[in-house]
């Protein structure tokens, strides 16, 4: 199922403005600049990188991604979350909330005209501190949703991000400039049509803030035996809630979520560490060797060592293309 956008209106009444071509080919050539090959390239502010892919995407790229934003300046890429499909382009921006584990494909890129985009992490301590000067009276309440999300491209953002970068060339600028320019992307981000929803990333007490816990905690003991209980009185909810707002946001059960995890580690350790399925399957928590053959089958569409050779062959960077 395709998503778009289906967030609350803007706070403001004004009309959504898109970004200019010339705004958009100014950030290209920055970004261009600084990713001057395929992948993802960090820059002199933190959280902050280029990335560049100078072609389509033959096969789907699974990683877990989160908080981030996400503004393209060329090409497109979709991102998937289970069964749905979110698409970005130079007129979307992708904003993720939690860590997510999604798989994503480059759908136009080219040598002449790569994929080319900004990519920022996003910070909740920060988010908080902003949103309580965005939001003064506090924030209007919002139907619950995915983790991720697709929404205008901000002209303001799509400014700041160019801004962002060329201080980014200078290591004094980088670092005395480049945290103004980072809060005012995220105020246009807590102002914009996104707003409510990103501000629920950096606030202690909302159902997303909480399930992030949760999710922190998985992903650092996801070889561990699950206890959903365990993981609810970490959120501060019931049993019954923490499923409920568990699933809403990441389209899938912990116990789906840490099976996901499991299976991701395991691939790369196949690959960077040499490992054969089964010691890879020990070291994530598996127990049975088939029944982590069949799972990883039926998540990645070819058995282990198949899947494995496969991507040797295609050269290990492609298989990382949406890491974190």
């Amino acid at each position: 199922m395709k998503q778009t956008d289906n967030n609350p209106p803007p706070r403001q009444a004004d009309a959504v403005l898109t970004p200019s071509d010339a705004d958009l080919r100014k950030l290209a050539t920055l970004v261009s600049a600084h990713a001057p090959s395929d992948g993802r390239f960090e820059l002199h502010v933190p959280g902050v990188s280029a990335v560049r892919f100078s072609q389509t995407s033959p096969h789907l790229v699974h990683a877990v991604v989160g908080p981030v934003l996400c503004v393209v300046a060329q090409g497109a890429k979709s991102v998937m979350l289970g069964q749905e499909v979110y698409e970005y382009d130079a007129s979307r921006m992708l904003i993720f909330s939690v860590d997510l584990p999604v798989t994503g494909q480059v759908t136009r890129a080219s040598r002449s005209e790569p994929f080319l985009c900004l990519r920022m992490e996003l910070d909740p301590h920060r988010i908080a501190e902003l949103a309580l000067k965005v939001y003064p009276d506090g924030l209007s309440q919002i139907q619950e949703g995915r983790g991720v999300y697709v929404t205008e491209a901000d002209p303001g953002i799509v400014n700041a991000a160019a801004r962002l970068i060329e201080l980014a060339a200078d290591p004094a600028d980088a670092e005395l400039l480049a945290p103004l320019v980072v809060d005012e992307i995220l105020i246009r981000l807590l102002r914009s049509r996104a707003g409510v929803r990103v501000a629920q990333i950096g606030l202690a007490n909302s159902s997303m803030h909480r399930i992030a816990k949760a999710i922190s905690w998985l992903r650092a003991n996801y070889t561990q035996p699950l206890k959903v209980e365990e993981l609810a009185g970490l959120a501060h909810m019931s049993p019954s809630s923490f499923h409920q707002y568990f699933k809403s946001f990441t389209s899938m059960s912990p116990l789906h979520y840490q099976k996901v995890l499991r299976l991701q580690e395991a691939r790369r350790l196949m690959l960077s560490a040499t490992l054969d399925a089964a010691a890879a399957s020990r070291q994530v928590g598996y127990q049975s060797a088939s029944q982590f053959s069949r799972d990883y089958g039926r998540f990645f569409g070819n058995a282990p060592a198949r899947d494995v050779a496969r991507l040797r062959k295609q050269g290990v960077a492609a298989a990382a293309g949406v890491s974190r």
